[in-house]
């Protein structure tokens, strides 16, 4: 089993007691709202399927106080796996990140029949959530106690969106957005480690690299380790960007490069590898990347293709070795403001 990344309740005889249709004084099994709270101080994201009426549903999540814990609830008459496959789409990862819960059989075949690769429980074996551990994440950061709030920034950022006229160019200038890019410190390894842990799609070798590892490179003279964060005026979206880059006599050599999927629409995977580029003319050397396909990782190849970077070594079909002539390079956008903070040579530009 994968990491689990987001925990999707049904309602009636799993999260409460009773079915709402029937009763309206339904109360919480015993245990749930503690469940609900460590869940989501742990940076696990929740939320509901469930054949009810929304109004009347989330009414009664109001009253008892944990309506705030879940996004995208889908509440309707739908098939639960259209439920799911709506809370997949704007979550964004993958079924084999989802656990659902339901005390139906049926429910559970339906979804299962599917999205095989979806996991599932059983509601009157709901307690055992809490003994899944090892599927859960292993650090606590402080994006993962944030990460239920960043999402609902998101939905703010896609409300003003929504109504804005004009073209999307315009929309971002008004996000006030700030990149900053610096070098990894001790107190980022933690986060570090969960990026290379949760991030896939833009994820260049889908290598998972340990705390210790990642120390040993940030104690490395032959290595920069570089994190990034983007912040806007809807709140930060957190460290959400990360570049391992090994150097010798001629080469910079990425060894990994990462982005986390919420950024996409914001280009800033692009600025990463801008100032990358630019850090190589600057030490005077040529700059390779390793790249490692995966099954989810081609938008990092088109990211790194777009960017002009060449195979040099293909031979291996699975893992290829690019470089790029360093002849074009695409200037930052207008509406970013990037912050580079070089914390070996004590120095912060702001471009």
């Amino acid at each position: 089993m994968k990491l689990i990344k987001c925990v999707i309740w049904d309602l009636d005889n799993t999260l409460w007691e009773g079915t709402l249709l029937e009763d309206n004084s339904v109360r919480l099994k015993d245990g749930i709202r503690e469940i609900l709270e460590k869940l989501d101080s742990e940076g696990v994201l929740l939320s509901i399927a469930s054949r009810n009426n929304f109004e009347h549903a989330m009414d009664i999540l109001k009253k008892l106080g944990i309506d705030h814990y879940f996004l995208y609830p889908q509440i309707n008459w739908s098939a639960k796996s259209l439920s799911i496959k709506n809370i997949q789409k704007e979550i964004n990862v993958g079924f084999d990140s989802l656990l659902f819960i339901d005390d139906q059989q049926f429910e559970l075949d339906e979804v299962k029949s599917v999205y095989p690769e979806i996991n599932l429980l059983k509601a009157e074996n709901y307690r055992e959530v809490e003994n899944m551990q090892q599927h859960l994440p292993k650090m606590l950061t402080l994006d993962s106690k944030r990460r239920r709030l960043m999402f609902v920034e998101e939905q703010k950022r896609r409300a003003a969106e929504e109504i804005f006229e004009g073209p999307s160019s315009k929309f971002l200038f008004t996000l006030n957005m700030e990149f900053l890019i610096k070098r990894a410190t001790q107190s980022d390894l933690m986060r570090a480690e969960e990026l290379t842990v949760r991030t896939n799609q833009l994820n260049s070798t889908g290598i998972q690299y340990s705390y210790d590892e990642l120390n040993d490179y940030l104690n490395s003279q032959s290595h920069d380790l570089w994190i990034c964060e983007l912040k806007d005026r809807y709140g930060s979206y957190g460290k959400i960007g990360l570049a391992l880059v090994e150097n010798d006599h001629s080469y910079s050599n990425i060894r990994l490069l990462l982005m986390s999927c919420r950024t996409l629409s914001r280009g800033v995977g692009t600025v990463l590898l801008s100032f990358l580029m630019k850090n190589a003319i600057m030490n005077n050397k040529k700059l390779r990347a390793d790249f490692c396909k995966t099954e989810r990782n081609r938008q990092m190849y088109l990211t790194y293709k777009f960017a002009n970077f060449n195979e040099v070594d293909s031979s291996n079909n699975e893992k290829l070795l690019l470089e790029n002539d360093l002849s074009l390079i695409q200037e930052y956008p207008p509406y970013i403001k990037v912050i580079i903070k070089n914390n070996r040579n004590e120095g912060v530009s702001i471009v």
